[in-house]
């Protein structure tokens, strides 16, 4: 069965179709996804939507929609935009479901039971677009949210609370037990303040509300945001409505989300778990933002409600989501923020994978497809080399294993590049095997045989990142090692092929069609 590794992104609200940053959460949880699938473990990979929301509701209103169709509708347009990027999800939740209504009713009454919820007042400045109360502090003198941009309102409604600031001690003894939970690390130090000095008691319902999840002890509530969003982790677990199922995933591995949403990630849930009884998710990582460069330089956060996103799908249509894929995981480090400029991602592309890696790999299937059709002589049983680089193989591949695990995807790739890709391009120049080839056949297919090595090793430690492009890279050759069992692993030693090498891609008129074809940017 393998180890299980239960991973999940932050849900989506669905108002309106997703954005490349909210692509961009989702591409990097899917590379540690594959990769992790790559070294041997069983994967559940949760993705969905956050649909129990007044502005959800509003939406669509606004379309003359039920709220349950617009949803479901929605919930196919997400779909169809993560399957075209190749997003590798197990399980697609919607709040709106029967097993997360179950799931939330049944959390929602044992932390009351428990004595863990109250009934209140509440008044203070409440944000429509975060569906949130906000602090004085948050908004400033102006009052304005600093999110959407909007004037926040005066409101004041009876709720139920959860106690969070009884969790205080119980969270700071949580962090210091495990030290790693909360990634990367400069998120934890903002968390730590913040559970040390302004944890509040929260309101976990609302009143007057058609659309939601109702309260099972006072069904004049429905459950609010936070307190049902968060639950969509277990609750597609199974808790509820499958406890043993729920027992064999739980607790999470890793949740992936954006930094924004890190205090109610790491110090409301957690606390929400030890309310309940049950164990927190052992890692939280809040990855940066991306950020719209515009034509005058200037970097601008990307935001449905600020009205610039740019859609997935216009990368994917135009290019491919090979392209969409490499762009942000090499350009945007997942920890941190990174820029999208449409030229950027021109030049990025085109360097890094059509003149490199698409490049290198059509010389070398152009060379031994045209010079040896058949088997290519004195590779039978031979220990293909890589050409010589910085860093040797055993370093790369402990310095890639270490980047991928610690979701830092562009060093990971940066470093392949430098490492592999660099030294096979330069090794090809060096020995000019398009010659060698007709004064020394022998030796010009000896050369090839260690290019060929480079591209096998490339396209193993793309996979992650690249499945489609990676994988045709290798179906290009007779390699033992299906391609759906290669592994990290592989690639740690040279390959040895039992009989003789064999370039199994197809030529067009003796010619390789191109692998990467290049991109160019429409000025207009």
């Amino acid at each position: 069965m393998g180890r299980q590794f239960f991973l999940t992104t932050a849900i989506d609200y669905p108002n309106s179709r997703p954005h490349i940053g909210t692509a961009f959460e989702k591409i990097g949880a899917d590379v540690q996804a594959r990769y992790r699938h790559m070294e041997g473990y069983q994967v559940f990979f949760l993705m969905g939507n956050d649909e129990n929301t007044v502005k959800v509701a509003r939406r669509a209103q606004e379309l003359g929609l039920g709220t349950q169709a617009y949803c479901d509708d929605m919930a196919r347009q997400f779909r169809e935009v993560w399957t075209a990027l190749d997003i590798s999800f197990d399980d697609f939740i919607q709040t709106s479901e029967a097993r997360h209504h179950a799931g939330c009713r049944a959390f929602i009454q044992k932390v009351f039971d428990a004595g863990h919820i109250y009934k209140s007042a509440y008044e203070g400045w409440y944000c429509d677009g975060c569906e949130a109360f906000k602090t004085e502090k948050e908004l400033g003198d102006d009052k304005l949210c600093p999110a959407h941009k909007i004037p926040a309102v005066r409101r004041s409604e009876d709720c139920y609370y959860f106690a969070l600031s009884k969790f205080r001690d119980r969270l700071l003894e949580f962090y210091e037990a495990h030290p790693d939970f909360i990634q990367p690390e400069s998120r934890r130090n903002e968390v730590m303040q913040l559970v040390r000095t302004e944890l509040l008691d929260v309101n976990i319902t609302r009143s007057g509300q058609d659309w939601g999840i109702r309260v099972p002890f006072d069904e004049r509530f429905t459950i609010y945001v936070w307190f049902d969003a968060l639950l969509n982790y277990i609750t597609a677990a199974g808790y509820g409505t499958d406890m043993e199922r729920f027992s064999r995933l739980w607790p999470a591995d890793l949740h992936v989300i954006g930094k924004d949403i890190t205090r109610f990630h790491c110090a409301l849930w957690p606390a929400m778990c030890m309310a309940a009884g049950i164990a927190p998710p052992k890692k939280v990582f809040g990855h940066g933002f991306v950020y719209l460069k515009t034509d005058s330089g200037e970097a601008v956060k990307i935001s449905k409600s600020l009205g610039n996103a740019v859609e997935p799908m216009d990368l994917v249509t135009r290019f491919s989501p090979e392209a969409f894929r490499y762009y942000f995981m090499r350009e945007c480090p997942f920890p941190g923020d990174g820029e999208f400029g449409w030229q950027r991602f021109a030049d990025v592309y085109n360097a890094d994978l059509a003149n490199n890696l698409g490049n290198l790999y059509s010389r070398v299937v152009g060379l031994l497809g045209k010079n040896f059709p058949g088997e290519v002589p004195g590779t039978a049983g031979r220990a293909a080399a890589l050409p010589e680089g910085p860093s040797t193989r055993p370093q790369m591949i402990a310095r890639y294993r270490e980047h991928m695990e610690a979701l830092q995807y562009s060093q990971a790739l940066a470093g392949l590049w430098a490492d592999v890709l660099v030294p096979a391009n330069q090794h090809a120049e060096k020995t000019a095997p398009w010659s060698l080839v007709k004064k020394d056949p022998p030796a010009a297919a000896l050369v090839l045989h260690d290019l060929v090595e480079a591209l096998r090793v490339a396209s193993i430690l793309l996979k992650p990142f690249l499945p489609r492009l990676s994988g045709k890279i290798y179906g290009g050759f007779n390699f033992t090692t299906p391609w759906e069992k290669v592994s990290t692993a592989c690639a740690e030693a040279p390959h040895v092929q039992p009989g003789p090498l064999v370039v199994v891609a197809e030529l067009e008129g003796g010619k390789v069609k191109p692998l990467v074809p290049r991109v160019e940017i429409d000025k207009s």
